[in-house]
């Protein structure tokens, strides 16, 4: 089987996200590799250097260069012809661009999956990750999302895979890009993050959020998360959230502040090799996934903490 995997980036680098996709696609068979984009050969190089890379597709033209869904998913359904599947990471990117090269395949997607358990069987959450369910696709051919924390990232060194050029139809004339906002932050990316700090709603306001997570998350060189609810109240950006409807992260660490475990936050987190709970109600939910719990008033034990670092 060869699977075909999209490779997420910014047209100078590629995104850790990739490598987990990798790693799921060569459970599947033979891995090949395309990168769309403007101006993005060094990204191209960067994919071939990927262990157990066998080619990397290149299609390089503006039409490419904001991966615009519309534009990108018939160049991908072109390639089908000589691939059994498409596998792409669980990214906003992957999300809007899956689903679309299905369409075009008149396939069914098999979204974010767990494992891969046989050439067509997966598994992949349901209700918010409290039930796993196996799946098997009768379709001739697949298309897959991946969900990065399930597994391991691929090496990033020891290939080297040949680059081949291709083309595509370009611009489908359907969408255009018009501008983009990305936040900038000396933090480590949320889903890239070994250590997290996450607040929650507990936490009252803006300017309470920043005094008493940030110097916590400064000291541990950590990523800056929030529940659902803290970002609903405004004390954080939309791209803090995690969980169901943010971000699914699995960290080296996670210390959950005054978030009490809703099932849509840990769905998000509960991945994470080694969860920190600090709440002061002992039967809040997020006690049954943490594995050190510490029952106290925020407002005294993270000042507490963030002294004795």
């Amino acid at each position: 089987m060869k699977t075909l995997v999209w490779v997420e980036h910014d047209n100078a680098e590629m995104k850790d996200a990739t490598l987990s996709a990798v790693t799921a696609a060569s459970k599947l068979g033979e891995v090949h590799l395309l990168v769309a984009g403007s101006g993005c050969r060094a990204v191209a190089e960067q994919a071939a250097k990927i262990a157990g890379v066998g080619k990397v597709h290149l299609a390089d033209d503006a039409a490419y260069e904001h991966a615009l869904a519309e534009n990108v998913a018939p160049l991908i359904a072109a390639q089908m012809g000589h691939h059994d599947a498409f596998v792409a990471p669980a990214t906003t990117t992957g999300k809007n661009i899956a689903p679309r090269v299905a369409a075009l395949l008149d396939v069914m997607q098999v979204s974010d999956i767990l494992s891969v358990e046989g050439e067509k069987t997966f598994t992949r959450p349901i209700y918010a990750g409290n039930a796993i369910a196996t799946v098997e696709s009768t379709d001739e051919k697949l298309v897959v999302t991946v969900r990065g924390t399930a597994f391991e990232k691929a090496a990033a060194e020891g290939g080297s895979a040949e680059i081949e050029d291709i083309s595509g139809s370009g611009d489908a004339g359907i969408s255009s890009f018009v501008s983009q906002e990305i936040a900038e932050s000396d933090r480590p990316e949320l889903t890239s993050a070994k250590v997290i700090v996450s607040g929650g709603r507990a936490l009252k306001d803006a300017e309470t959020f920043e005094e008493y997570i940030t110097p916590l998350a400064d000291k541990l060189g950590a990523g800056i998360g929030a529940s659902r609810a803290a970002v609903d109240a405004g004390y954080v950006p939309n791209d803090y959230q995690v969980g169901q409807t943010g971000k699914i992260v699995a960290p080296e660490v996670y210390i959950a502040i005054g978030i009490s475990g809703a099932i849509q936050h840990l769905a998000g987190m509960k991945d994470s090799k080694t969860i920190i709970a600090i709440n002061k109600d002992e039967d809040a939910p997020i006690f049954q996934v943490a594995d050190i719990g510490l029952v106290g008033d925020l407002f005294k034990v993270v000042p507490e903490l963030t002294e004795k670092l």
